[in-house]
């Protein structure tokens, strides 16, 4: 196959959201991804093994495409273990907190003299350097930390979270394009280099209209709900259908007039009080008004598919589910049905990264808790099933 990252071999530490998104789209991208756990598993496998289960949507959905082992950096035996996959590896990735792996002896200092060529890549909320350094961090902690929340909410109730996992998903992507720049400078270096990662500065440049507004006036941003805060446009707002919501943005004047034309009302296309953008923001209220009148007798479809017609930026606000089953994305192979081993017919997602005239990967079931010791430990490192047995006895793996 002719894949990006082919031949490349990725070590992964990755655990919840971060760091596995990170590397399944390095497994997306054809290389050998392995994803290493403790002997009890990653903490979000942990959570399904107390609970009496094997396997969830997200693990599935996040580890595809990987082999699986199991290895105990506590022992002395699978720190050595490491540093035998270390020297025929192009990639480590982990997202523990800072100087985790340093504080066991197989940090990058460490890792580096076994493998010069080595790129170590570290993802952490805040850093590995700086006073916030040791700071504990979740998804939900850097949206409150950043901004994000400070935004997010109605203008006069309290900060909102973003309802997904967004810190966490942005913190992969940085991850994944810090590893893939850095494996593009070994190609004139020869050298390996430590990338680091922190959640916090991924999503600093998604306030960048709220530091506009700051800038312009003085002010703290405010929480506009579904309206645009700062420079303002109108209609710009989440509108009720008959059977559900659709979101509508309005950007240029042209847009205005198709959507006047879309509801019927031509005759209000030189009404002073909706002509320009500014006028439409001065009566807010009559704006928002005068399109809920014509949303409330449609179905949200319909509305979509009116705009559409008459070019109107619009959507409809769709649930998980019919996301799930969008058949657009279904057709593009971003979204695949597959047979799960422990979860039965499934939707997963391939890789939103397209390079034409490169082969997209087959998508695999992800693998169970150490399903690959032996196939990685006894084959590819030549240990041998003895091999294998024996590191399972010196609680190795």
């Amino acid at each position: 196959m002719t894949t990006p990252l082919a031949g490349i071999i990725v070590l992964d530490f990755g655990q919840i959201y971060q760091g596995p998104y990170a590397t399944m789209l390095m497994a997306k991208a054809g290389a050998d991804v392995i994803k290493i756990e403790p002997p009890g598993g990653e903490p979000l496998r942990r959570r399904v093994i107390a609970t009496g289960g094997d396997t969830t949507l997200p693990i599935a959905m996040l580890n595809a495409n990987k082999r699986a082992v199991t290895l105990n950096l506590k022992s002395a035996s699978g720190k050595n273990l490491l540093k035998q996959m270390v020297a025929r590896a192009d990639v480590l990735l982990e997202n523990f907190a800072p100087g985790t792996l340093d504080g066991l002896g197989v940090g990058y200092d460490v890792l580096q003299q076994v493998n010069p060529k080595l790129v170590y890549a570290t993802g952490t909320g805040f850093g590995i350097s700086g006073p916030d350094r040791d700071n504990l961090a979740m998804d939900f902690t850097i949206q409150a930390a950043s901004g994000i929340m400070s935004v997010t909410g109605d203008p006069d109730g309290p900060p909102m979270k973003a309802g997904p996992t967004l810190v966490d998903f942005m913190g992969g992507i940085h991850l994944y394009a810090a590893v893939v720049s850095a494996l593009l400078q070994r190609v004139t270096t020869g050298q390996g280099q430590l990338v680091e990662v922190a959640m916090q500065e991924t999503v600093y440049s998604t306030l960048a209209s709220s530091y506009d507004y700051h800038l312009r006036t003085g002010k703290v941003p405010p929480r506009a709900g579904n309206r645009q805060a700062g420079l303002a446009s109108a209609p710009y707002n989440a509108f009720q259908t008959r059977d559900g919501w659709v979101a509508i943005h309005v950007v240029t004047e042209a847009h205005w007039q198709n959507l006047l034309r879309a509801m019927g009302r031509d005759d209000l296309l030189d009404d002073p009080r909706f002509s320009t953008n500014p006028a439409r923001t001065e009566n807010m209220a009559a704006t928002e008004a005068l399109v809920t009148a014509w949303t409330l007798g449609l179905g949200k479809m319909e509305v979509a598919a009116v705009a559409k017609r008459y070019k109107i930026p619009a959507a409809p606000v769709r649930n998980a589910i019919e996301v799930m089953n969008d058949p657009h994305m279904h057709e593009r192979g971003m979204l695949q049905r597959i047979d799960h081993p422990s979860l039965g017919p499934i939707i997963v997602p391939n890789s939103p990264l397209r390079l034409h005239g490169a082969d997209r990967v087959d998508p695999l079931p992800s693998a169970s808790l150490g399903q690959h010791n032996l196939d990685v430990y006894g084959d590819w490192l030549g240990l041998g099933a003895d091999g294998v047995r024996q590191l399972e006895h010196e609680g190795a793996i």
